[in-house]
């Protein structure tokens, strides 16, 4: 617990966008995540140095990143001005056969690999609860994939936060 921690939440956590602290802090997740990491004062007592999101690499997955990330930037955004929010990738596909197992985080990898590997059986993950913990060690060690949260110094949160969180569904609906 001094060096490493995993923090599983249940269910989607709370669209924070546009609320009060203690708005958010009477959702269970969001207010023990913040005392897990030591953060409601500061830095300073930072617990951990790198704060891993991981998700589903699936449509709702990246929702729940959206919701993680909102919450840090509206209440901690130095959390991740400083560089200490990351998302761990995590594989769509494994193939395999007897011999040989390849993960595979886009279709162009899982295809390249189903043509290598003769006579593979392919498996689409539909969610991390899928990969047993012998396999999932596979991304979580030395390789894990792990891309850093970022913000540029001309980024404006608040301009953002509206903009991906909202009200204006039609504009974003426009650009996606």
């Amino acid at each position: 617990a001094n060096t490493q921690a995993v923090f599983s939440l249940r269910g989607k956590p709370l669209n924070s966008f546009g609320l009060t602290r203690a708005v958010v802090y009477q959702n269970e997740e969001f207010n023990l995540l913040q005392a897990a990491l030591n953060i409601e004062d500061g830095l300073d007592g930072l617990r951990y140095n790198k704060v891993i999101v991981a998700t589903d690499a699936d449509v709702d997955g990246m929702h729940i990143r959206l919701l993680m990330i909102t919450f840090f930037l509206q209440f901690f955004p130095e959390l991740i001005k400083k560089g200490h929010v990351y998302i761990l990738q995590t594989p769509l596909f494994r193939v395999r056969n007897k011999q040989e197992t390849k993960y595979c985080y886009t279709e162009n990898e899982r295809d390249e690999a189903q043509k290598k590997i003769k006579n593979s059986e392919t498996t689409r993950f539909k969610g991390l609860g899928e990969i047993n913990w012998q396999e999932f060690k596979n991304f979580i060690g030395p390789d894990m994939k792990l891309s850093p949260v970022t913000l540029s110094k001309d980024d404006n949160i608040k301009a953002l936060l509206e903009y991906f969180m909202g009200n204006n569904t039609q504009e974003r609906q426009n650009f996606i």
